[in-house]
């Protein structure tokens, strides 16, 4: 587990149709605890996920600071994308044993299959196996690595109600075990009551924090739907500001 530190003054994209670039993020300053799952909420297209880019290291070019507790080096980073991203061509073992070093005990894997309930398909390539599957799949590959920071962009979106509570529910299991760091993007206010510590509300572009909001509800509580429904209409009755940025 490592604590994340983000300050980023300004991130710029190129616009085709004007010379100048257009501003994505500004002004965003955010500290995250070791084994705390925080939410990131905001309109489509504000930046969420480059946001999450910018984390992981795959875009570089930023104006600010991230920093995490341990040297960048040291830090180990899983990413669920929305799209599973599962190698057509491999098993679900073994899009799950790519990640892992070579020589890694079969029980190892064994148990992560056990886990998401998916050692009944094993065999299986990713175009037998449905969208739930596929992402469940994806989510025990991020998990494998046992990874200090876990980012995930929305990965249970399209799922229909029932899969995407029951897969919920497995996440939350494997992130009791160990705690990792969690950046968790959505759109559903619901979904980020039932799983984050925080919830932070993110503006249209130039993307900023609106709010920062603890969870309070119990996580006993988390898949009581009447207690999840309460806090949201208390969160929306207090902070009126967040609704158009759901």
């Amino acid at each position: 587990m490592t604590e994340i530190s983000l300050a980023i003054e300004q991130k710029k994209f190129p616009k085709s149709s004007q010379p100048q670039s257009e501003n994505i993020i500004a002004d965003l300053n955010l500290n995250i605890h070791s084994g705390e799952f925080v939410c990131l909420i905001g309109p489509s297209g504000c930046g969420k996920t480059t946001l999450l880019n910018l984390v992981a290291g795959l875009d570089e070019n930023y104006q600010g600071t991230i920093t995490f507790g341990a040297p960048h080096n040291d830090c180990r980073i899983g990413y669920v994308f929305q799209n599973p991203r599962l190698l057509p061509w491999r098993t679900v073992r073994e899009n799950i044993e790519l990640v892992l070093p070579l020589y890694t005990p079969d029980h190892t894997v064994d148990e992560l299959l056990a886990s998401m309930k998916l050692t009944a398909v094993q065999d299986n390539y990713p175009q037998r196996l449905s969208l739930g599957m596929s992402r469940r799949v994806a989510l025990v590959r991020a998990f494998a690595i046992n990874p200090d920071i876990l980012l995930m962009d929305e990965p249970f979106v399209s799922l229909d109600a029932p899969t995407a509570r029951k897969i919920r529910k497995q996440l939350i299991t494997l992130w009791d075990q160990q705690q990792h760091t969690v950046l968790f993007v959505t759109h559903d206010l619901r979904e980020a009551i039932t799983l984050a510590d925080r919830l932070i509300f993110l503006s249209n572009s130039p993307m900023t924090i609106v709010r920062d909001v603890k969870v309070t509800v119990p996580r006993a509580q988390r898949f009581n739907e009447n207690q999840i429904e309460q806090f949201k209409n208390q969160l929306l009755s207090q902070y009126p500001d967040i609704n158009h940025l759901l």
